[in-house]
């Protein structure tokens, strides 16, 4: 078992991301290749009040965030590469977990709206080097709203900063 694995019982434990771009609401279960969450579309969400008015829907870019910042629970979770981990000073950790660095598959099929209860399940399918690649659904009323693949990767925080060079 990861140092990391079942450590912390917050999101915020896991992610640097915090509010309003924090889109996570609680985790369900996190394994060595798989992570489910629960997210809840708050109306009150800077990208939801201009994003179709009178009309409102989750956007697909919002979405796909939604199962990156689930996948990223995962990598810190199981595939932390540092021995102490903390997401409250962005100065202390060695690396960036879980940077998107590639799209491959975006399916959108439905809509999500203000108040509805997302479930995110994000699956590891290969690890190479440094790049995972994840397969994602997100579900809303038992319907399947996006099909994902992508790919993440673990950078030196210096790189995120702006001063270590090129991400990729």
């Amino acid at each position: 078992m990861n140092y990391f694995q079942h450590r912390f019982d917050r999101v915020e434990d896991y992610l640097h991301h915090r509010p309003p771009y924090l889109m996570i609401n609680s985790i369900e279960s996190i394994d060595d290749a798989a992570v489910v969450t629960r997210a809840v579309v708050d109306p009150d969400a800077f990208f939801i009040t201009g994003h179709f008015p009178g009309a409102a829907i989750l956007p697909g870019a919002m979405m796909q965030e939604m199962a990156t910042q689930s996948a990223g629970i995962l990598i810190a979770a199981q595939y932390n590469p540092m021995e102490s981990f903390d997401t409250h000073d962005p100065f202390f950790n060695e690396y960036a977990l879980g940077v998107l660095v590639r799209v491959k598959h975006a399916r959108f099929r439905g809509f999500a709206r203000p108040g509805d209860s997302l479930r995110i399940a994000a699956d590891l399918t290969e690890i190479v080097g440094n790049v995972f690649e994840f397969d994602a659904r997100i579900t809303c009323r038992d319907k399947t709203i996006l099909r994902h693949t992508f790919q993440l990767t673990n950078i030196p925080s210096a790189k995120l900063r702006g001063d270590g060079g090129d991400v990729a």
